[in-house]
């Protein structure tokens, strides 16, 4: 009977660890997406300036190996998006600027889509995300319509499908307005 109160006991301590997003909740599907301002010294965006626009927000990292796998994959996304009226916005936690500097340059990063590197490391926890890659689709209103966690193969015919559905969308009125 010990034993299998000190196995409950470890296993109540593990799983306890494992709620990566304790400190903040995720951003919920169908809710407003937290607006933001990030600056890298070199970029400045911020997410009401697509306001009207989807915005497909990607979190990623140099040093990540699922976000080093699907970087081909995101860049064929943005190229295609590119004239879809659709935002492709890379918004890196690198720490190194020049590890992120060397990374967007190796792989040409800025011809397909807006990257900026935050350097407070704090838009992605107003998200409830701790672990890269992790993408959020936002519609032209908005609101958070899907999220992907994890590395995704963006070449896949039904993703472009469904924003470019998602673009052609009138906005939803905001929560203020109802």
């Amino acid at each position: 009977m010990r034993i299998v109160a000190a196995i409950a006991a470890i296993l109540a301590v593990f799983s306890a660890g494992c709620d990566r997003g304790w400190r903040m909740r995720p951003a919920r599907l169908g809710a407003p997406a937290p607006d933001f301002t990030v600056s890298d010294g070199e970029h400045t965006l911020s997410l009401a300036q697509f306001r009207g626009q989807v915005v497909v927000l990607n979190f990623w990292a140099s040093w990540c190996p699922p976000c080093v796998e699907e970087t081909p994959s995101l860049i064929a996304l943005g190229r295609q998006l590119q004239s879809k009226g659709i935002v492709l916005v890379a918004i890196s936690e690198d720490e190194s600027e020049q590890d992120y500097r060397r990374f967007v340059s190796e792989n040409n990063l800025e011809s397909s889509m807006l990257v900026v590197r935050d350097t407070r490391r704090a838009v992605a926890p107003q998200f409830g995300t701790y672990v890269f890659p992790e993408t959020y689709v936002v519609d032209r209103g908005g609101i958070v319509r899907r999220k992907f966690i994890g590395a995704v193969d963006w070449t896949k015919p039904e993703i472009l499908e469904s924003l470019v559905r998602l673009q052609a969308q009138a906005p939803a009125p905001s929560r203020a307005a109802r």
